[in-house]
């Protein structure tokens, strides 16, 4: 029998508010709308198929406050992750945003309208005590907090939501479950007994012995449940996972095991993540659920120590044990015997036996060089499914930054490097200059710095597109604020895929000899105040605090610099 939802009751706004269908779409063609962030997408999908349950809504504030202090909804039930709908000012005000007022949410893929928010009230939140309480500091080495601090607007609306209907979903249809429909299948098999396995990473042996082992320990099935929303950046995307995963459950003793995608977007929040995902997977019927050592975490701080203890979601979890109602299966370390041909839990193994294993890093560096990857340590069918979606590190595509004062040689140095890669070949290479992207660039100063802003998210996006097919990409944008050239890189990281290569090369030519040689008369014009925005002068360059490579052609020449540059790619194994 499934488990029941937390709370008691699921809340699946779409069935409930399907007899309103009609009369809801045709009202949201009247009302004003929001278009929603990838984020709050995934968020909504889970509020209205009932995975969030007890929720119905995004949070007002007395709950959001609630849960960043006590874990607990403001009535009191345990819900350890503030979910939340935030906008900006420019929003509040161009959409009339008050209590009371009803918005229409979009979808930002095609634009339909997936539900309508009654708002119940506008807050400013903390967002340092939000990081601090919820993440455990205020550190942006963390994901979600670098999130909160450059992607999260400066307001929550809070209100409860009526359903219109779900996003439409493209990929892996047949695999994508609500909490309903997978508790029917449970019901139509009669799985009284299930096994959750929460997973952002490929799977291999290691993973269907620690499943399969614990499903047989409590007589049990096997639900794979796999994150398939927002996860952290430079994991391996979601269409390459979901191939591994239907690989791998092929593995599995007949009937055992099913897979069934999560569109979460998750927070890495450790030990609040591991209650959150308990909560979420009770609601869609799961009876037992496996959490992890070091569960949900992100790894290194600022400091390079880990965020949280190794077993500090296990505890959270188990503290909460009579509240959630969902027996947790801690995280057994398993280790292969190579004398058995089998593996064991690490603390089962007899003192003096051989053991093997791979760690993460090694397994990426085989992946990326082609070294072999063992048959006892994952099956053939998925390390094949790995190298289609990960080549060799040499056929990887990569974005070199060029970032620099106007006039400092960058476009110059630019303009070589992609002459030296064009001879070296095996990649195609592209120019991202002012000049090569739109004409009218060429006067860069002749644009607002909202336009130029635009313009570098611009490069950002074709940079990360053209290092995901492999190519080698050259920008070299002046880009004087560290948080604009940190935006370029956390975009490539998150979409290059196995292009997610990024360098930064500040070629820090100092202001005076950029001045003295500006044939253009640029940096004359703007003291003059004939033109604007011009870095040195009335506009602060930030130096680059994270620099890959640090070049001035005051004292090296431009085929040095771009010898130098060559050297960072060939040390990264790129060339």
């Amino acid at each position: 029998m499934a488990n029941p939802p937390h709370g008691g009751v699921l809340k699946d706004l779409v069935a409930r508010d399907e007899p309103l269908h009609q009369n809801l779409k045709a009202e949201a063609t009247t009302l004003p709308d929001l278009v929603l962030t990838e984020r709050q997408l995934c968020d909504l999908e889970l509020i209205t198929n009932g995975g969030f349950s007890p929720l119905e809504g995004f949070m007002n504030e007395a709950d959001y406050k609630s849960v960043v202090d006590t874990l607990r909804l403001a009535d009191g039930v345990l819900f350890p992750m503030p979910i939340t709908l935030d906008v900006s000012q420019e929003d509040v005000t161009r959409l009339s945003l008050a209590p009371g007022a009803r918005v229409a949410l979009r979808d930002p893929r095609d634009d339909e309208a997936l539900a309508i928010i009654t708002i119940e009230d506008i807050y400013q939140p903390d967002r340092v005590k939000e990081a601090i309480q919820v993440f455990g500091a205020d550190d942006p080495a963390h994901p979600a907090v670098a999130y909160l601090r450059n992607k999260v607007k400066d307001y929550y609306i809070g209100g409860k939501l009526q359903a219109i209907q779900p996003p439409t979903h493209f990929d892996y249809v047949a695999l994508r479950y609500t909490p309903a429909e997978l508790r029917a299948h449970f019901k139509k098999v009669a799985w009284r007994k299930v096994v959750g396995f929460q997973t952002r990473n490929p799977m291999h042996r290691a993973h269907r012995e620690l499943t399969v082992r614990a499903a047989r320990q409590r007589q049990a099935n096997v639900l794979i449940h796999p994150v398939v929303g927002l996860t952290k950046p430079g994991d391996v995307d979601h269409y390459t996972r979901v191939r591994v995963y239907e690989a791998i459950m092929q593995k599995y003793p007949n009937g055992m095991g099913h897979l069934a995608l999560l569109p979460l977007a998750m927070r890495m929040a450790g030990p609040r993540e591991a209650v959150w995902h308990a909560i979420i997977r009770k609601n869609f019927g799961v009876t037992h659920f496996i959490v992890g050592r070091d569960h949900a975490g992100p790894g290194k701080n600022s400091q390079g120590k880990d965020f949280y203890g190794p077993y500090d979601a296990q505890d959270l979890v188990t503290k909460f044990h009579e509240e959630l109602q969902i027996e947790m299966v801690p995280f057994q370390q398993m280790t292969y015997l190579p004398s058995s041909d089998e593996y064991q839990p690490v603390d089962e193994v007899p003192k003096g036996v051989q053991t093997l294993d791979i760690s993460g890093t090694e397994l990426r560096r085989r992946l990326k060089t082609g070294a072999s990857i063992p048959d006892w340590f994952s099956y053939d069918a998925v390390v094949k499914t790995l190298r289609e979606s990960y080549p060799p590190r040499a056929k990887q595509g990569f974005v070199l930054f060029l970032t620099g004062l106007h006039n400092s040689g960058k476009d110059t140095i630019a303009k070589a490097l992609q002459v030296t890669l064009n001879e070296q070949g095996g990649r195609s290479v592209s120019l991202l200059v002012g000049d090569n992207i739109r004409p009218d660039l060429d006067e860069p100063f002749s644009h607002s710095p909202e336009e130029r802003s635009k313009n570098l998210q611009r490069v950002a996006f074709v940079a990360s597109e053209l290092a995901r097919a492999g190519a080698a990409v050259i920008a070299a944008p002046i880009a004087p604020s560290q948080d604009a050239r940190d935006a370029v890189r956390d975009t490539v990281l998150h979409s290059a895929g196995a292009g997610a290569n990024f360098f930064t090369v500040h070629v820090a030519t100092p202001l005076e000899q950029c001045e003295s040689t500006d044939r253009r008369g640029v940096y004359a014009r703007a003291r003059k105040g004939e033109i604007q925005g011009v870095a040195g002068v009335d506009v602060v360059y930030e130096e680059p605090s994270r620099a890959d490579l640090k070049v001035d052609v005051t004292h090296q020449s431009v085929p040095e610099i771009v010898h130098s540059i060559v050297l960072l790619l060939e040390t990264n194994s790129l060339l």
